[in-house]
């Protein structure tokens, strides 16, 4: 690529701007910053997978636009054809595009033909204000620096250079106000080298911070009238949309053809190579899939004919596009699709795992250590200890709870409901699960009184069981394993004492599993054509009990048939191989009749990649909000997360989360899985936990799980409360503010001030500020000698012992931290705290 000398195939993020059609690279610590007028490519190669986003400004021109798209596939080619192409809209970017910037996007006004620049060399010269909005997916933008540009509900940052305020409207919520803060932190750190001073104003009580409205003041004048109302965020009602449409693409006849090819549930193999197709998911998402043995023109045509599809519909021109070749699908794509198997992902007796995966684990031989250490093994398996834990069962009777005889455990009816609960030791604390299992013939009524009854064994225990809903027929993992392969479900009647079950006398039950962790027991109909040749089943008739052998089961099967045999029946049993069967046996079935004889391939379950969402109503409304690329931090204790790993969804409940979104979230899991594109199965279980009692097989879907951190370590009070404590032992700080009448940047001379001369500065003191003292010399960087491994009072006067790194020059960061000061912004707070600590800046 003759224009892409620039490009180099590297870990991280690299971003180009379009400058008189060229590709321009834009400074690492301008990595989020975006000028309105003006388009940009950002490339994301992690060691997974690439991708591309060609970023469009609202004011940018149609010149600009059609370079990126180009660039774009030009880039494409130069890199194998493997990335994903990601077409992005101000205002209205992807999740995955949002994820790299983790503090949010700034939208600047102008563009860099305008004589803008990305990073401003004097920091004096700054005067800006920012509108900040969002709880997950942060923006700021950048508006007029005047009051009328505020409103009462969200959160704003005057942007002075050596000085940030941030004014909290006063509708506006914690989260809002702690993205604010981390969005200042970040500009101070990665624009300013760490040296901006930042103070807070709540703008419900602008009296406690005088010294900071003065210096607003200074440079907005004297406030005139009421602030606006709140404006409400815009983002559509629910993040999923159920109606999905595949068509394909072809220039086979010499003109390009559009065809629909069906509807959701979607199956892989509707892809055909030898064509592109594109899937549109109800107008909200665009994907472009590109067949490898498409033609050269087909594939080169795909971004474009995406745009020409979006303008046919008459969707909106900020519809999302992802464009993806066969072979390189996101995870997005992916779970569009009903079943979507990986090359290399066998299908066969027993699962296989494609390299790169966990290595599969003999159940048989649990090391319940090596669970609790790598909870990633807990999370792929599905189990959080080996089950030999403490387990208490009651029944629901009569609305109330009853509890069960430990003779019968492992015993469950489906004219029943069940709560297990099972207690085990993690770090010698007590943890537990509550199991919510529900008869597939219980009654409304019971079904309701078993999770209300859940929600009081649940208080009993302070809140920290994990909760459980278990249908019939789904019992996950973990579930069976409690039962030492005893578990037996009845199709109807009821374990209450007393009551007599009516039968025919004949009962057949299907046993399936090969050891103690995963073998059942299910009631079938007592007919013939019940039977399959593959498994166990155990035959009760009155005076006899049967213990048939299918050809296609193994001798551990037979082992644990033989083993459940023994609950069901106490009589003697009669072995019976298919083929030899003797003629009562048939007359018990009623006859006999074709049944199931074809070998059984083991269901492989697709290696679908785990999705979090935010559950929240901070903004007024229920929303439901994707988190891309995910790590712990993003857990917010306001809200309530949902985390869909396939097998079973997680509802993650924060402290702070209030009852109406605990509520909702519950309702939205089970809408969640109806509406879901790929006809999932609406009994997945689905799992609640809460802050502070997460399992293991919660925690392994993230990677480096620490349960000390939450929301970077702090609350936006803590974050609050320590800016004052900073700013009580600093010295009286001064901030240089210039007035001056001209150029971008600058601010107009205050009300009053008539002359066009700069005044002469104005000193003024600020209480409530976060700062690092510029006391580091002339360079303002000290060595890594003096910083490294000193207590706080061996360190050179003013600097913060808290961020040292911040007084080290560009070359000494890379060198004692190992990457350059923008990646390591953009790492979570846990793993920067952990490089400091490891190169001795702690």
């Amino acid at each position: 690529v003759t224009s892409n000398s620039s490009i180099q195939r590297k870990p991280g993020l690299q971003i180009w701007t379009i400058n008189s059609m060229k590709m321009v690279p834009v400074p690492e610590q301008a990595y989020g910053n975006f000028f309105e007028g003006d388009c940009y490519i950002v490339l994301n190669d992690p060691a997974r997978s690439t991708d591309i986003h060609y970023w469009i400004g609202n004011t940018s021109s149609q010149d600009e636009q059609g370079s990126a798209a180009i660039y774009v596939t030009q880039m494409d080619s130069f890199l194998g054809g493997s990335p994903v192409q990601h077409r992005e809209v101000q205002s209205c970017e992807s999740a995955k595009f949002r994820s790299y910037f983790k503090n949010g996007l700034i939208y600047k006004k102008g563009g860099v033909a305008s004589g803008f620049q990305h990073v401003e060399t004097n920091v004096y010269n700054i005067r800006r204000l920012l509108h900040v909005k969002g709880t997950k997916n942060v923006t700021a933008t950048e508006v007029e620096v005047s009051w009328n540009s505020f409103n009462s509900g969200d959160v704003f940052l005057l942007d002075m250079g050596k000085m940030i305020v941030q004014w909290n409207g006063p509708q506006s919520n914690r989260q809002e106000k702690l993205k604010g803060v981390l969005l200042a932190q970040d500009i101070r750190d990665r624009e300013r080298g760490g040296r901006a001073q930042i103070g807070l104003v709540e703008g419900g009580s602008e009296e406690d911070g005088p010294e900071l409205m003065k210096m607003m003041r200074a440079v907005l004048g004297q406030r005139a009238g009421q602030l606006r109302d709140a404006i409400p965020d815009d983002q559509p009602d629910f993040y999923q949309t159920a109606h999905v449409r595949l068509y394909s693409v072809s220039d086979a006849s010499g003109k390009l053809v559009v065809q629909e090819v069906a509807t959701q549930p979607l199956t892989k193999d509707l892809l055909q190579s030898s064509d592109c197709f594109i899937v549109d998911q109800g107008g909200a998402a665009i994907f472009v899939w590109k067949g490898k043995h498409a033609t050269k023109e087909e594939r080169h045509a795909a971004l474009s004919n995406a745009v020409g599809f979006i303008k046919a519909k008459n969707y909106p021109t900020t519809t999302n596009v992802e464009v993806m070749c066969e072979g390189a699908e996101s995870a997005t794509f992916k779970q569009l699709f009903k079943s979507w198997m990986e090359k290399g992902q066998t299908q066969g007796l027993g699962k296989t795992y494609s390299v790169g995966k966990i290595a599969k684990v003999d159940q048989a031989k649990f090391d319940v250590m090596e669970l609790h250490a790598r909870p990633e093994l807990a999370a792929q398996q599905r189990m959080v200890d080996d089950a030999s834990g403490e387990v208490k069962i009651w029944r629901i009777e009569n609305l109330e709870l009853q509890e069960v005889s430990p003779s019968t455990y492992g015993q469950f009816y489906g004219g029943d409901c069940y709560l297990v609960l099972y207690s085990y030791m993690r770090s010698s604390q007590p943890q537990y699960i509550l199991y919510m299992w529900l008869g597939r013939h219980a009654t409304q009524d019971e079904i309701t009184a078993c999770a209300y009854q859940a929600v009081n064994v649940d208080n009993r225990y302070n809140g920290a069981p994990v909760q459980v809903r278990v249908t019939m027929g789904k019992e996950p993992r973990h579930f069976l394993a409690i039962f030492k392969g005893k578990l037996i479900i009845y199709e109807g009647g009821t374990g209450r004492p007393g009551v007599v079950n009516t039968s025919t006398g004949v009962r057949l039950f299907q046993v399936r599993g090969t050891d103690e962790f995963n073998t059942q027991a299910t009631e079938v109909p007592p007919r013939s054509s019940s039977l399959n040749s593959n498994d166990v089943f155990i035959l009760k008739a009155d005076n006899v009990c049967y213990l048939w052998y299918g050809k296609g089961c193994s001798g551990d099967e037979r082992e644990m048939g033989k083993a459940i045999s023994d609950v069901v029946s106490r009589q003697d049993k009669q072995i019976v191989m298919e083929g030899q069967e003797p003629a009562q046996f048939w007359v018990a079935l009623g006859g006999k009749a074709p049944y199931a004889s074809d070998k059984r391939f083991e269901k492989e379950t697709p290696l679908y990649t785990p999705r979090l969402f935010e559950c929240s109503n901070q903004t007024g409304r229920f929303l439901m909000t994707e988190v891309q690329d995910f790590a712990q931090e993003d857990l917010d204790e306001d809200d309530v997360m949902l985390l869909d790993t396939w097998e079973e969804v997680f509802l993650w409940i924060g402290n702070s989360a209030n009852q109406y979104e605990t509520q909702e979230a519950s309702k939205s899991a089970v809408e969640y899985l109806r509406t879901h594109p790929a006809g999932r199965d609406p009994n997945t279980p689905i799992i609640t936990v809460k802050q502070g009692y997460e399992p293991p097989t919660f925690t392994g879907w993230f990677s480096a799980w620490d349960p000390h951190k939450w929301s970077g370590g702090l609350s936006y009070e803590e974050m609050k409360q320590k800016l004052r404590d900073v700013g009580s032992v600093s010295q009286i700080t001064v901030v240089n503010i210039k007035y001056s009448t001209g150029g971008p940047g600058n601010i107009s001379s205050p009300p009053g001030n008539k002359s066009s001369q700069p005044t002469p500065p104005s000193f003024i003191p600020s209480t409530t500020v976060s700062a690092s003292q510029s006391s580091a010399g002339n360079s303002g960087t000290y060595s890594p000698e003096q910083l490294l491994n000193k207590n706080p009072n061996e360190l050179p006067a003013g600097v913060d012992p808290n961020r040292r790194e911040a007084y080290l020059s560009d070359a000494d960061f890379e060198s004692v931290l190992g990457s350059s000061r923008a990646d390591f912004q953009r790492l979570p707070k846990w793993r920067q705290s952990d490089l400091k600590k490891k190169a001795g800046l702690f």
